[in-house]
């Protein structure tokens, strides 16, 4: 479902844009509509009110949890059933976070990840995307939103970009706790610097070298390690706000002294924060990837550091509950009926 949709059922009942806006913000900061106000343009028409329950039930529905995952980290993977029946991952995190999803599957087919073994079955609307967020804050204050669970948000740009807006403006997040998530592709590079809400952004680099990040991303854009970071480097200049790189350490894939001193190289002057993260295992039946140990992590972090260069060692929420991106969901799909 789409968030233009909802705005065209509020039209049809003679609600204007601000009644619109007020309904809409109402939802995706889970607060309620039952309040008086002092300002005449804040009731809302008759025929909206009527069907108010029944579009509010229409609204959470998009996004209901099917089974909730707590970790000992103050995080929660949730399962998610969207309303045809499919679902989703999404996670609450430390510090007022939420980690959404974009896409059921994903058709990058990074190796190291469950979400894209079984392709993308389907796109997200943008009404789902930000359904996520509201379920959240029906459950714990949220101020930050990451667009990396499933799926991979510059395949559902014009989706994505209008759950974004929605959450920077009635939603109330800060535009720089709006992260976009992105293998890179040009395009978000084209269409991010144009948008009225500009979102920070998280680029998965995973290695400096051309051939392995096509082994390691093999469906993603071609794009050189070092053009990327090229690009990242004039969007970050421009917003103001600094690059997130994202790095999955293999053990033995790329975590070598070598590699590090690339990036190293690669990254030194640059207005960029590296996140290490080390690999969530996956467990039998899972991936053949090890996670290295972590003081090594701790160690190359702490190398980054020595240079200059703003590196932190991020430990995947949900650790302790075997929750990697794509778990939960591969677990349900495998134990229960597929449903149309």
């Amino acid at each position: 479902m789409q968030l233009e949709q909802i705005r065209q059922q509020l039209r049809q009942l003679g609600a204007k844009p601000c009644h619109q806006e007020r309904v809409l913000r109402a939802w995706v900061q889970s607060r309620s509509l039952d309040k008086r106000h002092s300002k005449a343009e804040d009731f809302l028409p008759l025929a909206v009110r009527d069907a108010l329950p029944e579009l509010m039930a229409q609204l959470h529905g998009l996004a209901r949890v099917r089974s909730e995952h707590p970790g000992a980290d103050d995080s929660a993977r949730l399962l998610i059933d969207l309303a045809d029946g499919q679902s989703v991952e999404s996670v609450l995190l430390p510090r007022d976070g939420v980690c959404v999803s974009t896409q059921v599957g994903c058709a990058v087919g990074c190796v190291f990840c469950m979400t894209g073994r079984d392709g993308l079955l389907r796109q997200l609307g943008s009404a789902e995307i930000v359904a996520q967020v509201a379920l959240a804050r029906s459950r714990r204050k949220v101020r930050k939103v990451v667009f990396m669970g499933m799926g991979e948000p510059a395949h559902n740009l014009d989706n994505v970009l209008e759950a974004i807006d929605l959450l920077g403006t009635l939603g109330g997040i800060g535009h720089k706790n709006l992260v976009f998530s992105t293998v890179g592709d040009r395009r978000v590079f084209e269409r991010l610097p144009q948008c009225e809400v500009k979102p920070a952004l998280a680029l998965s680099l995973h290695t400096t070298r051309p051939e392995l990040r096509a082994q390691l991303l093999p469906k993603a854009p071609r794009i050189d390690p070092a053009d990327l970071v090229a690009l990242g480097e004039a969007y970050a200049r421009g917003t103001g706000y600094p690059i997130q790189y994202q790095w999955t350490l293999l053990e033995g894939v790329n975590d070598s002294d070598e590699e590090i001193e690339n990036l190293i190289e690669l990254l030194a002057g640059k207005y960029a924060m590296m996140n290490f993260i080390p690999y969530n295992s996956i467990g039998a039946g899972g991936l053949d990837f090890k996670r290295p140990a972590w003081e090594r992590c701790s160690e190359l972090a702490g190398r980054l550091h020595q240079r200059g260069i703003v590196a932190r060692l991020r430990d995947s929420a949900g650790q302790d509950i075997d929750g990697g991106c794509g778990q939960l969901r591969a677990r349900s799909v495998k134990l229960q009926p597929h449903r149309q």
